[in-house]
């Protein structure tokens, strides 16, 4: 762990604990808040619990020293795993937040950049909270309530998550390298301690330890609230998802179908309607964790929505509609609901649109024959979505992502984890291991909710099986942040141009247009922050990614 920031705990602990309860300083003087004061019973703990939870859509500069507004921490995180790769794609040039580096593979490649730091800090800051719970716990004279061991497998399933995320955007991709040698992320697991990079497969030992550890606790724990705001909270089914998760990274296929399957117990598949609805609320039946956004939390433009969806109201989503790959919305097929949320015929109202073919002067869509033709469709399409007149449009805008209120600025909840995901890994992990069967019972429980005339059985190989099961995670979890990670474990690269293009400009895009897959291009690897290196006595210039 950073250790610069080792060198101020107390000033992290109280940043967390004052931007998630303000009570706590109503009795307990500011410069008295220490991690005995802090840890002193359950009731305590649970504010840093709670903190924990506040920092993951919390601006990173309320979070730890060093932090920067133009990354709400997983506001920022989730989406980008998609314009890295191409799911969400710019219209144009729009460069707020840094967001158009990303997209350029900028960012992520230089080692003095926001993007490797705070990613790096947040997580660590995560683990450092965890550690912090556990090592109180295991002091032994606290009274092991359910609500304890509730916390006590949050705190372990909150420092897997941060393991987690670390190793696969600071390492190699398990599936792709030698994880007995590639080198990992330092496995923190004592307080204010730093330490060497380690191995990846110390890593993921690690994360499997402290996987297993929270779903014992949780066993006996007591549940969660059974509400939206219960569900930022972390208990034995998101232990189960996170394992499914790793599993299926590191090629576990048993383990990654088996806690997939128990992950999703009791969180039904959504109607059509739920579908369409804008995944703004952990309220949907199918999500199982994400963050309860608070109305009054300042993200505004900072946010998931701001970042991701057509309907917000920034000047980032205005002057640039986010688009999907169009070799993907062209490859829906009509029976398919939720190719309803893709528009690839919205006209491109806008002028400074990246392809060159904005306005009415360069329209090519035989569907507006008039310029009335072309200006009403952009209205009912305002009018439909709730956006306001500065809105542009363009061909194959997505309107997945849609906020409770469209055309504000108001910040929704950001979904994490839902059942979707949890049958599209069974199904991914029986194909591999060539249990064809069992594939296609799981690929058929989900798509075929969403698609009327889909039939598992037509894909009889693990091959075809992978194919479409590809297809389906692309189109049912698009702009949910899952790409990088899926480009990883699968081995392919990017290539906006091949059949057909997917919509994106060369010009906009540069380096972010084509990418070698991982097995053989480093640049997917995030580079170690230039002060981790400077300040950790145990990495140094050579540990360098």
């Amino acid at each position: 762990m950073n250790y610069k920031i080792l060198k101020l705990p107390l000033l992290i602990l109280f940043f967390t604990l004052t931007s998630c309860e303000e009570e706590f300083l109503e009795t307990v003087p500011t410069d008295a808040v220490t991690p005995a004061v802090a840890l002193q019973n359950q009731d305590e703990m649970q504010k840093v619990i709670n903190g924990i939870h506040r920092g993951l859509f919390s601006q990173s500069q309320t979070v730890f020293p060093g932090g920067n507004t133009a990354r709400a921490n997983n506001h920022y995180w989730v989406p980008m795993g998609d314009l890295l790769t191409g799911g969400i794609i710019h219209s144009a040039n729009a460069n707020n937040l840094g967001l158009r580096d990303e997209v350029q593979w900028n960012n992520h490649t230089l080692p003095d950049d926001i993007t490797t730091e705070l990613l790096w800090y947040h997580r660590y800051n995560i683990i450092l909270h965890a550690n912090l719970i556990l090592e109180r716990i295991a002091e032994g004279d606290l009274v092991e309530t359910p609500e304890l061991l509730a916390i006590k497998g949050q705190a372990y399933a909150y420092r897997a998550y941060a393991l987690l995320s670390l190793v696969q955007h600071y390492s190699k991709g398990y599936l792709i390298g030698d994880p007995a040698t590639d080198p990992g992320v330092p496995v923190i697991t004592v307080p204010y301690e730093s330490g060497p990079r380690g191995t990846v497969q110390q890593v993921y030992d690690q994360i499997e330890i402290d996987l297993n550890d929270a779903i014992a606790a949780f066993q006996n724990a007591a549940p969660r609230e059974n509400s939206t705001k219960g569900k930022s909270q972390l208990n034995i089914n998101v232990a189960y998802g996170l394992k499914a998760r790793w599993a299926l990274s590191k090629g576990d296929w048993r383990a990654a179908a088996d806690n997939a399957a128990l992950a999703r117990d009791g969180f039904p598949l959504m109607s059509e309607a739920e579908w369409k609805s804008g995944f703004n609320t952990n309220d949907l039946s199918e999500v199982i964790w994400g963050s309860n956004v608070i109305s009054t939390e300042t993200t505004f433009f900072r946010s998931y929505f701001y970042i991701a969806s057509n309907t917000f109201n920034g000047s980032h989503i205005r002057n640039n509609p986010k688009i999907a790959d169009r070799r993907l919305v062209d490859a829906i097929p009509a029976t398919d609901y939720r190719g309803d949320v893709f528009l690839p015929d919205a006209p491109n109202s806008n002028t400074s649109a990246a392809n060159g073919e904005g306005g009415w002067e360069n329209n090519t869509n035989p569907l507006y024959q008039t310029e009335e033709e072309f200006e009403n469709a952009i209205a009912s399409i305002k009018a439909e979505y709730g956006l306001v007149s500065g809105h542009n449009t363009h061909p194959y805008q997505a309107f997945k992502l849609k906020q409770q209120n469209p055309g504000s600025i108001d910040p929704d909840d950001i979904i994490y984890m839902r059942t979707a995901e949890m049958y599209l890994i069974e199904a991914e992990a029986e194909a591999m291991l060539e249990n064809i069967v069992p594939a296609q019972n799981a690929l058929q429980a989900i798509v075929g909710t969403r698609d009327s005339a889909f039939d598992a059985t037509n894909f009889t190989s693990r091959e075809q099986l992978m194919e479409e099961i590809k297809f389906q995670r692309r189109l049912e979890l698009w702009g949910e942040g899952f790409g990088y990670t899926d480009h990883i474990r699968w081995d392919e690269g990017i290539d906006h141009a091949a059949d057909g293009g997917s919509g994106a400009s060369q010009v906009l895009y540069q380096d972010g247009y084509f990418q070698e897959r991982p097995s053989i291009n480093d640049d997917w690897i995030f580079k170690i922050p230039f002060d981790e290196i400077n300040a950790n006595p145990e990495i140094s210039p050579s540990d360098q990614n």
